[in-house]
């Protein structure tokens, strides 16, 4: 191997050290900005689902509108307290229950009441 040869690898391996080094440092230093980041990007997230979620089922606005108007605002917040309650519960179940059980719940209490 000639000298030249050998001082370029040399260098190299300090380069890569250094890199290597430099690059911990920076995921050492920017760690809570990327935990705020992650919140942010969960946030927008969950917005960007709730508007489309809200798009695609335009009947609970029109609902919850409709009863601001008809019923007084007090009691209208109440019931939309308690709409939120009941469906934080139907998400919360159809995330843990398979969705073939959930569907053969459905029919079935479809086929019992109706």
């Amino acid at each position: 191997m000639t000298p030249s040869l050998a001082n370029l690898l040399h260098q190299r391996g300090q380069l890569v050290e250094r890199i290597a080094h430099q690059r911990a440092t920076l995921a050492r230093e920017l760690g809570p900005v990327q935990s705020v980041l992650n919140t942010a990007d969960r946030a927008t997230a969950a917005a960007r689902e709730g508007v489309q979620y809200l798009k695609e089922h335009p009947l609970p606005v029109v609902l919850t509108v409709t009863a601001l108007v008809l019923l007084r605002p007090r009691r209208a917040w109440r019931w939309l307290g308690r709409g939120l309650l009941v469906w934080r519960s139907w998400r919360a179940l159809t995330a843990k229950v398979p969705p073939s059980l959930l569907q053969q719940a459905m029919r079935q209490a479809m086929r019992r009441y109706f």
